[in-house]
C-alpha cells in the first residue's frame, strides 16, 4: 500500500464539544482533571467518556475492559455533536480493542481530529487504512508533557484551531542523519507498535511513498534494532521517501541509539532527520499524519502542502 493523502477533518472552533477517551492504559484522575481544565481554557466543552477512569477486572495495565474501551471510542467518533477525540494517555491496550470497533460505522461518520501518540499509533494506523482519515500525532491530555509544557500545549492548540499557522514544523534539536529533501505523505508513530502491526489483518502493507515518523520510549538499542530489522525484512520500508526521527526517551545513551538508527536506516538511500522533537520528550510537537509534506533533513524542517485540518 502506497502512502496517500487522506481526508482531513474540520478544524475546531470555540465552544465545540470534544471527547476524551482511554483506549489503552489506566488514567490518574488528577491528571485527567487538569487536562480537562486546559481544554476548557481553550473554550472547548470536554466530556470524559464513561470508562475513562475505569480499570480492568484483572489486568491492571488496561483502563477498562476491551469492549468498554472500544465502545467509548466508537460512541465518541459516531456522535455528531463531538468535534474531536482526544486520547487521555497511551500505555498499552489499543491492539486489544481496535478490531472490536465497527469500522463500517466509523467510516460512515463525519471525520474529526483524533489526537494521541505512543500506543495510539495503532489507532492512527487503523483510521488511516480502514477509514481513510488523517489524524494528529500529538500529546495525550492527561500526560505529563501536555500538563507541564507550554510550547507543547500551544502548538497543539494552534494545530486544532488555526492549522494554517503551523504548516512548517521545525525543532531546535533537529539535525540530519542523512542529508537531503523528500516529498511524501506522513505516516508512522511508535516504532514498536508499527512492528507489532506487521502481519495483522487490515494492517498497512508498507510505507512506500511515505515520510515515516518513528519514535519510542524505554526500548534499549538492541530492541530498537530488532524492530527496525523486522520492518526491513518484511519489506515494509521499501520505497519510503524519507524518515523523521523523534524522541528515544529512556532508551539508553543517545549515541548508542544513534548508531543503531544510522546502521538500520542509513542504507535506505533517503533523507533522515533526527531529534525532531515529537514523541515522549520533555516537549512534543504535534505532527499531522496522512498529510502531504516536504522534508528537508538538512535544514531540519517538515513543510506541509496544506493545513492539517480544513
Amino acid at each position: 500500500m502506497t502512502a496517500a493523502a487522506l481526508r482531513r477533518p474540520p478544524r475546531l472552533r470555540a465552544g465545540d464539544r470534544v471527547a476524551v477517551v482511554a483506549p489503552s492504559g489506566p488514567i490518574v484522575a488528577d491528571r485527567l482533571d487538569r487536562g480537562l481544565d486546559v481544554l476548557r481554557g481553550w473554550d472547548l466543552d470536554p466530556v470524559a467518556a464513561p470508562h475513562v477512569l475505569g480499570t480492568h477486572g484483572t489486568l491492571g495495565y488496561l483502563a477498562a475492559g476491551d469492549e468498554d474501551r472500544a465502545r467509548d471510542l466508537q460512541a465518541a467518533w459516531c456522535d455528531p455533536s463531538v468535534k474531536a477525540v482526544f486520547a487521555a494517555r497511551g500505555g498499552y491496550g489499543a491492539q486489544r480493542m481496535v478490531d472490536l470497533l465497527d469500522w463500517s460505522a466509523l467510516r460512515a461518520a463525519a471525520p474529526k481530529p483524533l489526537i494521541g501518540f505512543s500506543d495510539v499509533t495503532v489507532l492512527h494506523e487503523a483510521f488511516a487504512v480502514r477509514a481513510g482519515v488523517a489524524t494528529l500525532h500529538g500529546p495525550a491530555v492527561a500526560g505529563e508533557v501536555f500538563l507541564k509544557d507550554d510550547a507543547t500545549r500551544e502548538q497543539l492548540r494552534r494545530t486544532l484551531f488555526a492549522p494554517e499557522t503551523v504548516r512548517t514544523l521545525a525543532s531546535a534539536t533537529a539535525r540530519p542523519l542523512v542529508e537531503g529533501r523528500a516529498r511524501g505523505v506522513t505516516v508512522g508513530g511508535c516504532l514498536t507498535m508499527l512492528a507489532s502491526e506487521l502481519g495483522t489483518r487490515q494492517a498497512r502493507r508498507g510505507a512506500s511513498g511515505g515520510l515515516l515518523l518513528l519514535e519510542d520510549v524505554g526500548e534499549p538499542p538492541y530492541r530498537i534494532d530488532r524492530a527496525l530489522t523486522q520492518l526491513l525484512r518484511a519489506g515494509w520500508l521499501d520505497g519510503v521517501a524519507g524518515v523523521v526521527l523523534g524522541s528515544w526517551a529512556r532508551c539508553g545513551p543517545y549515541e548508542r541509539v544513534r548508531e543503531v538508527l544510522r546502521d538500520r536506516l542509513g542504507g535506505l538511500g533517503v533523507p533522515v532527520v533526527e531529534e525532531f522533537g515529537f514523541g515522549h520528550g520533555e516537549s512534543a510537537l504535534t505532527v499531522p499524519l496522512g498529510v502531504a509534506a516536504e522534508l528537508d533533513a538538512t535544514a531540519g524542517t517538515l513543510r506541509f502542502t496544506g493545513p492539517a485540518l480544513v
